[in-house]
This record gives structure tokens, sequence and C-alpha cells, in this order.
């Protein structure tokens, strides 16, 4: 098992923790109670989360924190700048590494969980990673109100994950 990720990987859901129905069942019952996802939903995205979360070695709270905070489990949302899904991704920016259909869920949650592996490589720790999924590496570095913007960002995502791990 990857170091790093056993230090962020939540110890109850981490991929060391039984199968991944055990896992997603214990995520689904978290997502129901702390983010108020209804059964069905939290237990359709369940398995797709641990799954994604194992494939890149990413703690799958955090991806769940992360799509609490991009579209609070909306599958259909669409932002202004052209953001689809669950962790509202930009598929102009991400079609060549993410492929498929950006608005289908697994695919969605798939992708997300490669852009915050890609990005903790280039941060070195998983705020920076989680600031960079706001706004980009270059955009992180252009501004002082950019990088603001991005660590309040960071720390939104982060409170949503200390809900989760409570509800856990």
């Amino acid at each position: 098992m990857n170091f790093l990720f056993s230090l962020v990987g939540c110890s109850q859901l981490g991929p060391h923790n039984g199968s991944v129905v055990a896992r997603s069942l214990k995520l689904s019952s978290g997502l129901e109670k702390a983010y108020h996802v209804s059964p069905e939903k939290a237990q359709r995205l369940s398995p797709i989360i641990i799954q994604s979360a194992d494939q890149y070695q990413v703690s799958p709270v955090l991806i769940a924190a992360l799509i609490r905070q991009e579209s609070n489990y909306n599958s259909a949302a669409r932002s202004s700048s052209g953001a689809v899904g669950l962790a509202q991704i930009i598929p102009s920016y991400w079609q060549d590494h993410c492929i498929g259909d950006l608005s289908d869920e697994a695919t969605n949650i798939q992708c997300s969980s490669f852009i915050l592996n890609h990005y903790y490589g280039l941060a070195g720790s998983w705020s920076k990673a989680t600031a960079y999924y706001n706004v980009g590496p270059t955009g992180y570095e252009s501004s002082f109100w950019t990088r603001h913007k991005a660590k309040k960002y960071a720390r939104q995502v982060k409170h949503h994950e200390k809900e989760l791990k409570a509800a856990l």
C-alpha cells in the first residue's frame, strides 16, 4: 500500500479494511447521515467512490467531500464555466485524460480521483491538491486572491471531510 495513502485514507474505508461491498455500505451510511444523500443514490455511488479511491490512491472520504462541495451530489449539475457532473469537471480540459462521458456518474467520479491524484503529485500535499482542483496549478500561482480563494475552497472540503468522518 502506498504510504501516503495510508496517511490520508480513512482507516475505516481504506483498502485493507474489508471488501469493497463492506466499505461501500459503511460509506453509503455516512453519506446519508452527513450529507443527506438519498439511500438509493448513496448505495449507487459508494462502490464507485471506493473503487476509484483504491485505483488512484486517494482517500474515499476526500472524494466524497469534494463531491459534496462541488455539486451537493447533484449528478446533473452544470456550471456556467462548462463543468459537468458530480465533481464538476471541465470536459475540454480533461478530455485527453478522462475518456468517456463526464456526465456519467462513474466516469465523473473516476476522473475526479485521477485529477486529485495528479494534483497531489504536483502539489505534494492533499490540501494544496484540493486547492488546485478548484483553480488549477497555474491559477493557484497567478495571484494572491486566486490562491486565497483556492485555500478557502480546500478548507470547505476539509470541513465536509470532518462531517463525513463523524458520521462513519
